[in-house]
């Protein structure tokens, strides 16, 4: 009685189309289902739709910087700027740690240099001390983000050239070089300031008349020539001129002269400066001459010295150059001091030099 109506309610459930989950057959109706279900997923046409979706977001994000480009034009150049200057700045870095390694090896190591990797001896430490805190936050968890908008409003005293846009590096570079003739004055009134002083000292009664006429030329607004001031050479192998007899505020003016702070150390490292110079020179020299530098490196090697090259010929340049070379050329480790002194001796008069002095002072 039971069976048979269970038989009875497996024929109605049939009827009426409801599952037959009673049914043997049922499980090879819902195999036929999902294989139907498979092959619609991979027909030829939902392969095509996958295909062109999946391409179209791989050039959305191909193209992702363009529209940030696009929508925060400023934010993605100050980005990309910086991320250039990064690696600028990692590749002199790493440079800079093997011209560390062979000047420490031997006394002679600066002969082996070229004039570019004794500049960026010169220049990286004050760079690295400059941007180091900035690389170093900006690596940390979120911090670039609050990093970004302050070296977009304060590149000059955040970032250094390694990061600067070509207009950036032009003006900042000008107001530098500004900054550093504006403390030519004070050291060219020092240098009369010992003039009795050499008047009336016995040992360089010989030489006063000669420097008497230079710090003349200097003061009515010409410039002497470099036979003039190797001729008042020994004025500074010792009084009154000696970077060891030099006053306070002299040697303060020297410093900020040269782009070098006011701290610790202060003779030592015009000392250090000074060398740096001549053998700067003395690479100049091994690679072929002042006439056979680039145009840019010649503007730099001026720029480095104290002369404002911007508006400035290039044959002016190569002949400023050159005069320089022949001082320096003669200049040993007691005449320091005449090395120092050489931007003011040559270059105080120079219509650039002025011209950007004057400027300053009108604005």
């Amino acid at each position: 009685m039971a069976l048979s109506l269970v038989v009875r309610t497996c024929r109605f459930s049939l009827s009426r189309g409801t599952p037959a989950i009673f049914t043997p057959s049922y499980g090879k109706l819902f195999q036929a289902r999902e294989l139907h279900r498979k092959s619609v997923y991979k027909t030829e046409e939902a392969k095509k739709i996958r295909f062109y979706i999946l391409n179209r977001f791989v050039e959305y994000l191909k193209n992702y910087d363009k529209i940030l480009e696009k929508n925060f034009p400023t934010a993605m150049k100050t980005y990309r700027t910086f991320m250039d200057g990064i690696k600028t700045f990692s590749i002199d870095t790493r440079e800079y740690f093997k011209i560390f390694m062979l000047l420490s090896k031997g006394s002679n190591g600066y002969s082996k240099l070229l004039r570019r990797e004794i500049e960026l001896y010169h220049q990286l430490p004050k760079d690295m001390m400059k941007v180091g805190p900035v690389v170093v936050f900006s690596t940390l968890p979120f911090a670039f983000y609050v990093i970004l908008p302050l070296i977009y409003a304060l590149p000059k005293q955040l970032l250094t050239s390694h990061f600067w846009t070509p207009e950036q590096k032009e003006r900042f570079q000008t107001e530098y070089i500004r900054d550093l003739l504006l403390h030519n004055k004070p050291v060219f009134r020092h240098l009369q300031s010992q003039l009795k002083f050499i008047k009336y000292h016995e040992k360089n009664k010989d030489v006063f008349e000669c420097w008497s006429h230079v710090l003349g030329l200097l003061g009515s607004g010409a410039q002497p020539t470099v036979d003039e001031i190797l001729a008042c050479k020994d004025l500074f192998r010792d009084e009154p001129y000696h970077l060891w007899y030099l006053s306070r505020n002299h040697i303060f003016h020297l410093l900020r002269m040269h782009g070098l702070h006011a701290g610790w150390f202060r003779r030592t490292r015009l000392a250090d400066r000074a060398q740096i110079l001549i053998e700067m020179d003395r690479a100049i020299m091994r690679e072929g001459g002042v006439h056979n530098m680039p145009l840019a490196a010649l503007g730099k090697a001026c720029y480095i010295r104290g002369l404002n090259p911007n508006d400035v010929s290039m044959e002016y340049q190569i002949k400023w150059l050159t005069q320089w070379i022949k001082i320096s050329s003669q200049i040993d480790k007691d005449a320091y001091s005449l090395m120092l002194h050489c931007p003011i001796l040559l270059g105080y008069n120079e219509p650039s030099n002025w011209i950007l002095v004057y400027s300053k002072k009108q604005t």
